[in-house]
């Protein structure tokens, strides 16, 4: 997929990567990193990212093979830009001991089944329903923010040996998930991906 690239952004990554080494970085790894990076104009992230390329490889080709991709809410979505994504928060409703995040990600699972890539910024409690569902994911990209939960549910992704984007700190959000997301989308497809 061509993208057209905007001026201020190809100064915006020169002036990055003139602050950041990633050129030790496989592939995939240096295009979420340095998107993420990006997205939120913090160098910190680059050691605070935890992820691994064989999983970035296979997520990559799901997503351009047309998996689902479900986002925890509407501003994630937003966010991503070259492609449809399922959100249920508003079809959901919070009840004993579920919040809506989470029942939102359940509706979800009902919806897409197994294999879809998950990116979820905002909830920690999106995130810890997912991890209780056989959702059998491409890929989960659990990058909720916050001084509640946040640390703790991706902990808890890293542990559940499921493919995964996430970080260590509370920090993340709706630009960073949706930044990790495209950094997939907009990596070119190798030739094999393309006739496999």
């Amino acid at each position: 997929m061509n993208r057209v690239i905007h001026p201020i952004e190809v100064e915006s990554y020169r002036r990055m990567r003139a602050r950041l080494d990633t050129s030790h970085l496989a592939p995939l790894t240096r295009a979420v990193v340095e998107r993420v990076v990006h997205s939120a104009a913090d160098l910190d992230y680059a050691s605070d990212l935890v992820m691994d390329e064989d999983v970035l490889v296979k997520a990559h080709a799901a997503l351009h093979a047309g998996a689902p991709v479900v986002v925890d809410v509407e501003m994630v979505g937003a966010g991503i830009t070259r492609r449809e994504t399922v959100c249920r928060l508003k079809d959901a409703v919070a009840g004993p001991g579920l919040t809506r995040s989470a029942h939102g990600i359940r509706l979800a699972h009902e919806q897409v089944g197994p294999g879809a890539l998950w990116v979820i910024g905002n909830a920690p409690t999106a995130l810890e329903e997912l991890l209780t569902l056989d959702a059998a994911p491409a890929l989960v990209i659990g990058l909720p923010v916050g001084f509640v939960g946040a640390v703790e549910s991706k902990a808890a992704l890293r542990e559940s040996g499921l493919p995964a984007v996430s970080n260590v700190s509370e920090k993340g959000g709706s630009a960073v998930a949706s930044a990790a997301l495209n950094a997939l989308l907009y990596h070119p497809v190798p030739h094999s991906e393309e006739t496999s």
